[in-house]
């Protein structure tokens, strides 16, 4: 089969061609290419799809924070789990994330939701399906993202060490299967929504990462902004 073009840093590509030359993964780009031709409207835009991936090359990597979809209105998907661009009002999930960070380290909360300074360090900010139509939730999840993003999680386990996989929510939690326990750090916790009723708080996800990654001689990651 005819190798699938896909823009993306040049690591990742290599470590993941295999899955790009995939019938599924051609399948999922005609799919959203038909989309776009009825009109649907899809996040993020075409250039940002790959954000996570262009921002946090493979051997880079840190901290692996795991989202499940793009932002689904207008302006906020910017390709990076959580993260919404600068002058963009700060998701309510963010907004618990930064308030975890402030208990935790006594981080100030950020006037902003850009969390680019975070994956400039090695905190690669996965969403499990990197496209969403517009107002729906879960709308290409489906589509064969799922089975890519399992992959690329299976491939960092393989192919890295000491990598910190912080996994909030059920959803994300259930993709505790693809690590390896053995080389990583797993951490869990309640999802960061306010439906969650608070529940993520007290984790301490960003001080057990700190002092993991400092154990192993990897530097901490600096979690202001």
């Amino acid at each position: 089969m005819a190798e699938t073009n896909v823009k993306i840093e040049e690591s990742w590509k290599k470590a993941l061609q295999s899955e790009f030359d995939q019938p599924y993964f051609s399948a999922l780009i005609q799919y959203l290419k038909a989309e776009k031709a009825k009109g649907k409207v899809i996040y993020p835009p075409g250039s940002l799809i790959f954000n996570a991936f262009d921002t946090s090359p493979l051997s880079s990597l840190k901290v692996v924070i795991l989202g499940q979809d793009p932002y689904i209105k207008p302006n906020q998907a910017m390709g990076l789990s959580f993260s919404v661009p600068k002058g963009v009002r700060t998701p309510p999930s963010l907004i618990n994330i930064y308030k975890e960070l402030n208990t935790d380290l006594g981080l100030p909360i950020a006037n902003h939701g850009d969390l680019t300074a975070w994956a400039n360090q090695g905190v690669f900010l996965l969403n499990a399906a990197l496209t969403v139509e517009a107002g729906k939730s879960g709308s290409h999840l489906k589509k064969g993202w799922g089975q890519f993003t399992d992959a690329v999680i299976r491939l960092i386990s393989e192919e890295r060490e000491n990598i910190v996989f912080m996994l909030w929510g059920n959803f994300a939690k259930a993709k505790a299967e693809l690590i390896d326990p053995e080389k990583h750090l797993i951490l869990t916790a309640a999802h960061p929504s306010p439906l969650a009723r608070g529940a993520y708080f007290g984790s301490k996800h960003f001080s057990q990462a700190n002092d993991y990654l400092e154990k192993h001689g990897l530097g901490a990651i600096d979690w202001s902004l």
